[in-house]
């Protein structure tokens, strides 16, 4: 049999508390009425103080003076009732209107605080109440108050009293007016003190109203339904949550209140004077109008002194890196801009050449902790006075204001020597190798030498071109100098020239045997791309292969010398059948393995040409894969495709043994360098002779690069080698002679399962 929830203990003594409240209201004014109400009232007092001594909210003491305004509106009724159902007839005023009226301030404060957000209580706060209140009170004043305090025939103690429950009425109104037009979310909690408020300002409304026109019992019973409701928000779990959204806020519901406050005193005024009313209190207005004109003066000054506050947090905001806390790239060329203009100063420009294995190796969080570990250091390092700055990813900026003439040069070399170092992130230690660029505004510009002004812009970016050049030599600090920009220039000519000659065909492809050590036959070739210009001529390759990574036409031009040596190769077998080389051998960049998609249009090339993977070798550098990520997901990509990989000049890059057990190798090509030690008078070639033995023992094939004697071939061969290239056996070609062997030389080895 399945169970039957619990009902909440609240939810049922609120309800019962509910369902005796419209008893009462149908009931006839007697004994036993008053005792279901007395019941009531005391047990919703007491759920008052149990949900607040169970829960124990940080507000509990509003709760117990909640609980305290409500008994001594209990104790009010059971005088009233014994007045009435004892003492022979209702006394007015009496001591139940003492206990009446003395219970609205209690409930007042309590609700005031209950429906607020902790902590110290705000004077725009206060002052919305205020406001509410001075503009109902004009109007009670004006038609009810001051028309029963005027009326001598009354006794005076009579009219107190009886101008007493509108003024409660004003005091209730000015404090659940705010909670109705509140901002923010509601918990159960303050939905029922709300709908218990408007329940009790209702019956306060008409008990100073309507007392003659409503039955007694309707009255009294609006006020039990509004214990009801309270009593079921101080039992319910959200009354220990915190209030939150209201702090001092200023919504349109809120903003038409206090618009419609303020109007009321025009209103009074427009009709009174429609009236024709002799007996208009003009000192009452007056004071009226000049209070509500403070109070609206200092809100509204409160106001503008927030917003003002707001606009200085967000200039600071704008300002102000979030993750390190460091000036940004706005602020830091504002300040540039009056340091520039005021005296000379250095600009230096660093970036981290690591960050971004960081980020792909460890994740994003650990790259934030680097750059806040990177931004610290400079902190500490620079001198006061001096700006750090982030200027976005990577990069970070120092301006150095020049005391001395090379005050720059001191920091940057302080600066140098400080990011050699690794860095703590978290629990890592990280080396960045950072490069900087240096400018200083004392440097005249080419364009006008003797212009001796230099703007902040122009300041930034001599210190970038300084640090590209650093990014493009492999050095870690470059100074500025004129020539730099004209290196530059000239190589933003030779990318647009580049760009041109992939439009107009002027690039091909040339391919250089690579043979087998034991009787030269040929069996595979490498694919090197040439570039002849119609103006240039011949362009080396080492000047525009870096141009072309650094724009991102690498990876266009790739593609292209790879489906070029695929149909080349494709061509060969159709022409030469078993003579043809077995594999072909492409140079794949950095940026081209760092493109999404890479390996999936390297696939497609395979299928276009119509050779299968194990027809084409992927040659990569060691520096393009050391730093891991997406080129290592790539290299696995493709060798798991079948398409074989080698690892070009190995020795010279970021070298590690580790790699050759870490990234899917299968070919090792032997830098030209440590080759060319073999001829060397007094050479001690250790290095190829060990390199062979690490291949042996990882079941990798190695070729030796850069071969161009006998001598070197027959020492090569000595050692165990088993594959060269180099111009002994064949100049690059686009139609290298073949030299086939009978047998046909063996298929490259698979490397061993990793």
């Amino acid at each position: 049999m399945p169970r039957v929830p619990r009902t909440p203990w609240w939810l049922a003594w609120s309800g019962c508390g509910l369902a005796g409240s419209v008893l009462y209201m149908v009931l006839p004014y007697s004994l036993p009425s008053v005792t279901l109400a007395s019941v009531i009232g005391i047990g919703m007092c007491a759920m008052m103080v149990t949900g607040a001594r169970r829960y124990r909210p940080a507000g509990i003491g509003s709760w117990y003076l909640f609980a305290a305004g409500v008994g001594t509106w209990i104790v009010g009724d059971a005088v009233f009732a014994q007045q009435v159902l004892l003492g022979g007839g209702m006394i007015y005023p009496s001591w139940a209107d003492a206990f009446y009226l003395g219970a609205y301030p209690m409930l007042s404060v309590a609700l005031f605080r209950l429906t607020r957000e902790p902590g110290p209580l705000r004077s725009s706060t206060i002052i919305d109440s205020a406001i509410i209140a001075v503009g109902l009170g004009i109007v009670y004043w004006t038609f009810l108050i001051e028309p029963i305090l005027a009326d001598t025939a009354m006794p005076l103690l009579t009219r107190l009293v009886t101008a007493g429950y509108p003024t409660a009425g004003v005091l209730l109104c000015a404090v659940i007016t705010p909670i109705l037009f509140r901002r923010g979310p509601r918990t159960p909690s303050l939905w029922l003190i709300t709908a218990g408020s408007v329940t009790a300002l209702a019956g306060n409304i008409g008990y100073s109203l309507f007392f003659e026109r409503i039955p007694a019992t309707v009255l009294f019973g609006s006020f039990l339904v509004a214990y009801a409701l309270w009593a079921g928000a101080a039992g319910h779990p959200s009354m220990a949550q915190p209030i939150t959204g209201d702090r001092d806020s200023l919504g349109r519901s809120r903003l038409l209140v206090l618009t419609a406050s303020t109007l009321l005193v025009p209103a009074v005024l427009l009709v009174q004077g429609e009236r024709g009313a002799s007996g208009m209190s003009w000192a009452a207005v007056a004071v009226g109008s000049m209070a509500l004109f403070i109070l609206v003066a200092t809100r509204m000054s409160g106001y503008i002194s927030r917003v003002d506050s707001q606009a200085r947090q967000l200039r600071d905001l704008v300002m102000r890196d979030d993750l390190t806390g460091l000036p940004n790239r706005r602020a830091f060329e504002q300040r540039a801009a009056t340091a520039v203009a005021a005296a000379p100063c250095h600009m230096i420009m660093i970036d981290l050449a690591g960050f971004k294995h960081v980020n792909d190796r460890l994740g994003r969080a650990a790259g934030d902790q680097a750059l806040i570990a990177v931004a610290e250091l400079l902190r500490l390092c620079v001198r006061d006075g001096d700006v750090v700055a982030r200027m976005g990813a990577d990069e970070f900026a120092v301006l150095v204001h020049d005391t001395l003439p090379a005050d720059g040069l001191v920091v940057a070399g302080r600066l140098q020597e400080l990011l050699r170092h690794p860095v703590h992130a978290g629990e890592h230690e990280l080396l960045l190798n950072a490069r900087l660029g240096v400018a200083s505004s004392s440097v005249p510009s080419t364009a006008s030498p003797d212009d001796p002004c230099l703007g902040a812009a122009e300041l930034v970016r001599r210190a970038d071109t300084a640090r590209y050049a650093a990014k493009s030599t492999g050095g870690q600090l470059v100074e500025y100098t004129p020539a730099l920009d004209e290196r530059a220039e000239a190589a933003e000519r030779l990318g647009a020239d580049l760009r041109h000659s992939l439009d107009d065909g002027d690039f091909h492809v040339v391919y250089q045997p690579i043979v087998d050590l034991g009787d030269s036959s040929t069996v595979a070739v490498e694919a090197l791309v040439r570039w002849v210009h119609p103006v240039r001529g011949f362009v080396s390759p080492v000047a525009f292969i870096p141009v072309a990574e650094d724009n991102g036409l690498i990876v266009e031009l790739g593609e292209w010398i790879m489906r070029t040596a695929c149909r080349k190769l494709s061509e060969w077998r159709r022409v030469l059948g078993a003579a043809a080389p077995l594999y072909i051998s492409v140079n794949v960049s950095a940026r081209q393995l760092s493109e999404p998609g890479f390996p999936a249009v390297v696939t497609t090339i395979l299928t276009e040409t119509g050779l299968e993977p194990a027809a084409l070798l992927v040659e990569v550098t060691e520096t393009a894969i050391f730093g891991g990520g997406t080129a290592i997901e790539a290299v696995e990509s493709l060798h798991r495709s079948g398409i074989r990989i080698a690892l070009d000049d190995f020795g010279t890059g970021h070298s590690s043994l580790g790699l050759l057990r870490t990234v899917p190798v299968d070919v090792l090509k032997v830098d030209k360098s440590f080759v060319d030690e073999i001829a060397e008078p007094g050479g001690n070639p250790v290095i190829v002779d060990a390199l062979i033995h690490v291949s042996n023992g990882l079941g990798l094939r190695a070729v030796a690069e850069g071969v161009e004697t006998e001598e070197q071939a027959v020492y090569l061969r000595d050692l165990g080698y088993h594959y060269a290239q180099g111009y002994h056996f064949g100049r690059p070609s686009p139609d290298p002679i073949l030299v086939a062997t009978v047998p046909a030389a063996p298929p490259v080895r698979e490397s061993p399962v990793r």
